[in-house]
């Protein structure tokens, strides 16, 4: 049983459970649970892994449309060494600080392999769940997708310090606040694009059409993709980028192009639900394909 078909197992004694936070009151609260074998490839910097771990967390707390407070996380490794567990606090502190939060702790353990636990905390009164797309909405996506696709074939070709610095990005804790008074639905991509708008279709009880020729892929894809069809799955379907994608109506879309501080692209729109096939591109079904966690 894959993570997916848990949470279903689980929706029945937990029904508010589905968005990338939980809300109570105000509070916006997500956790993640991160392992060597399945989340950071040989040659992943302990600073890197504080950053992208706790980063991951964040961006569930973009997600929602809420500010972010702070985090915490639970570090276990084989031994507790000085140099990487110092490393590892220094990535959480800077994602932190990135986004206006503060890093503020956790626990310690040792484990047959590193793995880490993190926690993020944020405050809205107005979340953004991923169940209000309508049709006729535009989707949309921020920044470039594809970036930890290439950062993951650079690990692998050994070019390790330039897929660090792609494995560290900025949640979109900003952007996520500034969409919130106009996005209907939203939740990040870290499970893949078409995965996630699978997720808004199932959440929403919509349809989409994609438009792949659309799709903003980043710089570094195109010098690690063998061919257009590689190109496409590394930023379509790989996943991991930690991209907010959306939903919103025509006419905000100006509107929220200004109010943010990131590039906003349009990738598609929400359709009827259809019995033939919730996602489509170019009139084909899009298979719900993406990262599933626990996969090695």
């Amino acid at each position: 049983m894959d993570e997916r078909a848990a949470l279903r197992l689980l929706a029945a004694d937990l029904p508010d459970a589905g968005d990338d936070a939980a809300v109570v009151d105000d509070l916006v609260v997500t956790t993640d649970m991160l392992h060597e074998t399945t989340d950071f490839p040989a040659g992943t910097t302990r600073y890197t892994a504080g950053w992208r771990a706790v980063g991951a967390s964040l961006s569930d707390v973009a997600a929602m449309g809420a500010s972010a407070t702070c985090a915490v996380a639970a570090y276990a490794a084989v031994e507790l060494d000085e140099t990487e567990l110092g490393d590892f606090v220094r990535g959480a502190r800077d994602v932190c600080e990135a986004v206006g939060a503060e890093y503020v702790g956790g626990d310690l353990d040792t484990h047959r392999e590193f793995t880490t636990a993190t926690t993020a905390i944020g405050h809205t009164d107005d979340p953004v769940r991923r169940s209000g797309a309508e049709p006729g909405d535009l989707l949309c996506v921020t920044g470039e997708l594809g970036r930890s696709a290439a950062a993951v074939r650079l690990f692998e070709a050994g070019e390790t310090d330039r897929a660090n610095d792609l494995f560290r990005f900025t949640p979109r804790v900003a952007a996520g606040v500034a969409l919130r008074g106009s996005a209907t639905a939203m939740m990040d991509s870290s499970d893949g694009l078409a995965r996630s708008v699978h997720q808004l279709a199932e959440a929403s009880d919509c349809g989409f059409e994609l438009d792949f020729d659309a799709l903003p892929v980043h710089d570094a894809v195109e010098e690690v993709a063998a061919d257009a069809d590689d190109r496409r799955d590394l930023a379509a379907f790989f996943g991991e980028d930690f991209e907010l994608v959306f939903t919103l109506p025509e006419s905000a879309l100006a509107d929220a192009r200004a109010a943010t501080d990131v590039p906003l692209t349009v990738v598609g729109s929400v359709v009827e639900e259809s019995a033939d096939a919730a996602v489509v591109a170019d009139g084909e079904p899009v298979p719900d394909r993406g990262y599933t966690h626990g996969d090695e």
